[in-house]
């Protein structure tokens, strides 16, 4: 029996969807749907006869631009199934992704929050899958720790009937750097956190506004899924404690710039929780965590101890730890890089890869 066509459509063409297709045109042409619908927020490129077509062609494109339920209708209808590789961190397509799944058209996406957002949309999203009998697919390996096998191995420990007691680790490629700098396990530190924090957003470790990745909620929305995939009914992120690293005093900057020029007023408050780790021979972190047994979850500073896989840690790298049953004492740990265009759009294409192959 041949194999069916299987039709592709990709959102965002920006870091990690560029990185995404130029993957994709590697692919050998089994494992490669054919692209009929690629689109970036004001543009979008398509046929009405499902035809081919090429991203590169996308800016010159006078396509009409579908809404949300018109490209559920128009993937629904393509001669073969279809799979949607969304690479937005869009939460209005992360609403739709019930709908899409409910007429047979796969999910494949880095965007977390479809999976970190209110209970009843990942509710809805994976009651969707399993009312397809196989004919919908959702895979989203990268919506935590990017091109890291962290959300396959947490669902096969699960599967396999292991029990997940705890959950924890670095789960922030940009909070790795900037304590790895500030307060690094040889004590060689020299420099204030505002500078550490500059050169971390010079160097583009930072979102253009690095509230965004200093207020917690990041990490928070990737505990939220760890949470839920191992068994809790955590509501989102709002629903447990998150220590923001924003002086409660800048949370009103009107800029960036304005942030950056007042952070190091407040420079003696990190320097304190330093000092304090110090001299308990430790080193502060931030880390997240998930108590299975206990049910909570949290994120913040903590300090931990010298020589542990979290004081160890270099560079921008993530590392999340795996107490089970099964392995005891010592931790499945998964560790490297978390962010990234071109690794988080790895763990994309190999998503792809896994529907492909289920779909065909």
């Amino acid at each position: 029996m041949p194999a069916s066509k299987l039709y592709l459509a990709v959102i965002g063409v920006g870091g990690v969807g560029a990185a995404f297709l130029s993957q994709l045109a590697h692919l050998p042409a089994s494992l490669r749907p054919t692209l009929i619908f690629v689109s970036r927020s004001s543009k979008q490129l398509y046929t009405p006869s499902y035809d081919a077509v090429s991203a590169s062609d996308l800016n010159s494109s006078t396509s009409k631009l579908l809404s949300i339920p018109d490209l559920t209708s128009y993937l629904s209808s393509a001669p073969g199934k279809a799979i949607l590789v969304d690479n937005t961190s869009n939460q209005d397509v992360a609403n739709a992704y019930p709908s899409f799944l409910r007429k047979g058209i796969s999910v494949v996406t880095p965007n977390k929050k479809a999976f970190s957002s209110n209970l009843q949309l990942w509710t809805d999203i994976f009651d969707a899958v399993e009312s397809s009998d196989g004919q919908a697919l959702i895979y989203h390996e990268s919506s935590v720790g990017a091109g890291l096998p962290v959300i396959s191995t947490l669902k096969d420990l699960v599967a396999t009937g292991d029990q997940v007691t705890r959950i924890e680790g670095v789960f922030s490629g940009t909070m790795s750097f900037l304590f790895n700098s500030f307060a690094p396990a040889d004590g060689s530190g020299k420099g204030k956190w505002s500078e550490i924090v500059a050169q971390a957003k010079e160097a583009g470790y930072t979102e253009p506004d690095p509230r965004d990745d200093l207020n917690g909620m990041d990490v928070a929305r990737k505990l939220t899924i760890l949470a839920r995939l191992a068994g809790l009914k955590v509501q989102g992120p709002e629903s447990f404690p998150v220590q923001s690293l924003i002086p409660k005093e800048l949370e009103s900057a009107k800029s960036s710039d304005e942030f950056m020029q007042r952070l190091p007023e407040f420079d003696g408050e990190m320097e304190a929780y330093k000092d304090e780790a110090a001299k308990a021979g430790k080193v502060v972190r931030y880390v997240g965590s998930v108590d299975v047994g206990a049910g909570k979850v949290k994120v913040g500073l903590e300090t931990v101890d010298q020589g542990t896989p979290i004081a160890s840690l270099r560079g921008s790298d993530n590392l999340i730890c795996f107490y089970t049953k099964r392995y005891g004492a010592n931790p499945l740990v998964i560790q490297g890089a978390g962010a990234g265009g071109e690794v988080t759009a790895m763990g994309v294409t190999a998503d792809l890869i896994k529907a492909v192959e289920r779909l065909r």
